[in-house]
């Protein structure tokens, strides 16, 4: 629970000095990286500086990591929005066929013919490309599999 009264708990002094050493100590190091910004915005140019390099490095692996989770996240949504479509386009496809033929009317034309095809084609040309990379009977996910080849 918290305390009302909003005090500080009191601590043994041993467990004080600890404290107030390493608030010492930390405004030493804040001292001590404050100076070394000057003298390094002193003697190097902007472009060179080694303090801003090793911060814009470390920033730069922070979004690398950040982006591969993007990156991720997005090719997953796109092979699911993909498998959709797909069965959905396959089902319309075959409940078109059935009306056509219930109703008397032509079969689908050569242009809807060669649509389907077009469309099997580029699902054959992408399960081949990704076929090799998850192998068959390979359990793990054939989209984190591709994802980290494309990466």
């Amino acid at each position: 629970m918290a305390d009302p009264s909003r005090r500080q708990p009191r601590l043994h002094s041993a467990v004080n000095d600890v404290l107030s050493t390493l608030a010492d100590a930390s405004a030493a190091l804040a001292d001590v990286q404050h100076r070394l910004d000057l003298e390094f915005c002193a003697a190097y140019p902007d472009h060179a500086n080694p303090a801003k390099l090793v911060a814009r490095a470390k920033r730069v692996q922070e979004e690398v990591v950040a982006l591969k989770e993007l990156c991720r996240d997005l090719f997953t949504q796109k092979q699911e929005l993909i498998d959709q479509i797909h069965v959905s386009l396959v089902a319309q496809r075959s409940m078109t066929q059935r009306l056509l033929a219930a109703s008397g009317l032509p079969a689908l034309s050569d242009a809807d013919e060669a649509a389907h095809n077009s469309l099997n084609e580029v699902i054959d040309e992408w399960t081949a490309h990704v076929s090799p990379i998850t192998g068959e009977g390979n359990e793990k996910d054939a989209n984190q599999i591709l994802f980290s080849t494309i990466i």
